[in-house]
């Protein structure tokens, strides 16, 4: 018998933790459901941390569950399918024969088989929770319950395009800074292990009295000459480590709440946050959730664990017939505009409608702040690499320099 850690959800929407024994993951997993409850992960435990952190870098390798675009156009498809008034298990046998890979084609399979069986589309789909996240099931039960499928599916599909939108933005946005960083490494990495060994049998022959910093420049040149492999291998340890110290729930709350603090990042991951978190609650509300319900559903999506404890004194809150607005105004998290369009929703009874409308007001100011910051940090890289580059040729000059004084 294994030890196996396991995550699930339970029938009233509660994230659980915790280990069984069991023969194998399948039959982790099955042991979870048996609870009745909704198997999320389950990986074995007790393995030292490096283990684990490679286990999970080689898993990901293996994927089982559908990508995030892939869900996407899946969603897009199925909903202009039943739009056009074909019935669901007809639309679903056109996904299954145009699927693009075998992959698709299994999951969709297996969906089409258990609708087929009597289940209920958000019932195959919580099956596959790899693929299918809980907000994505939450909408499709909502609209299964209001016979407005279709509808749904198209709104949801344009949320996960917008949301796969703005990661892109942020990405995009990074890749000329990250292209620029990378450069000047290597500009730097090439003069210290090509460029300034070339002077160094000139420097011994000459018996001269080296500068402090030509002797480090020569020092840094020979470690990354000598151990620059091991080097590298213990930085990519230390990233496997990293991530899977980010795997615990202390850490990564550390984490997250610095990024909040942060002068020009937390700014911006504000704007994100409250993007993500409108964007959800009123794609939820807009399609019938009750909104306790859709509390505890983006309560899951938000991805910051810092922002957590605001969400869930503001569902509280809401329990109670206080409101959203005045207790995530108080946590003082998301920007005074979010508040104030949330609180005006709340106000004319339009809560999603103005949620949305704020989703769409903060997803341009994450494109503006990127915009700006690429612009800061463009400069500020080539400022540092020069300034690195010239003091490498400084100390060399200088080196050359003494050499002059000693020939006189």
């Amino acid at each position: 018998m294994t030890s196996f850690r396991f995550t699930a959800i339970t029938q009233g929407g509660e994230t659980i933790r915790g280990i069984t024994d069991a023969a194998s993951e399948a039959d982790a997993i099955a042991w979870i459901r048996r609870q009745g409850n909704l198997p999320v992960r389950a990986e074995p435990a007790g393995a030292g941390l490096l283990a684990n952190g490679l286990r999970i870098e080689l898993g990901a390798l293996r994927r089982r569950g559908l990508r995030r675009q892939e869900v996407t156009n899946l969603t897009r498809e199925l909903s202009v399918m039943l739009g056009a008034g074909q019935d669901l298990d007809r639309a679903m046998r056109f996904l299954v024969e145009t699927a693009p890979n075998p992959r698709v084609k299994t999951v969709l399979d297996g969906i089409r088989a258990a609708v087929r069986d009597g289940a209920a589309l958000h019932v195959a789909l919580s099956r596959r929770p790899e693929s299918f996240p809980r907000l994505y099931v939450g909408l499709v039960r909502a609209a299964e319950a209001g016979g407005d499928l279709a509808t749904t599916l198209d709104r949801l599909a344009t949320l996960m395009e917008r949301e796969r939108a703005l990661v892109s933005t942020l990405q995009s946005a990074m890749i000329y800074p990250a292209m620029l960083t990378l450069a000047a490494i290597g500009s730097i990495v090439l003069l210290l292990t090509q460029v300034l060994p070339q002077f160094v049998p000139l420097f011994e022959q000459n018996g001269a009295a080296l500068p402090r910093s030509t002797q480090a420049l020569i020092t840094a040149g020979n470690i990354l000459s000598n151990d620059g492999v091991f080097l590298l291998v213990g930085l990519v340890l230390l990233a496997v480590m990293a991530r899977q110290a980010l795997r615990r729930e202390p850490v990564r709350f550390a984490k997250d709440r610095l990024l909040l603090r942060l002068p020009i990042i937390g700014l911006l991951m504000r704007e994100v946050l409250a993007a993500r978190f409108c964007r959800t609650l009123g794609t939820l509300l807009g399609n019938g959730v009750p909104l306790i319900g859709a509390m505890a559903i983006v309560r899951d999506v938000i991805g910051n664990l810092a922002v957590l404890g605001a969400i869930d004194r503001a569902t509280e809150s809401a329990k109670g017939g206080a409101g959203l607005a005045r207790t995530l105004e108080g946590a003082a998290i998301f920007p005074a505009r979010a508040i104030h369009l949330l609180r005006l929703g709340e106000e004319t009874a339009q809560l999603g409608a103005m949620a949305l409308r704020a989703a769409v007001i903060h997803e341009e100011q994450v494109s503006i702040r990127v915009q700006r910051l690429v612009a800061l940090l463009v400069p500020v890289i080539t400022v540092v690499m020069g300034v690195a580059v010239a003091g490498i040729v400084s100390s060399l000059l200088l080196a050359m320099l003494s050499l002059n004084d000693l020939a006189q």
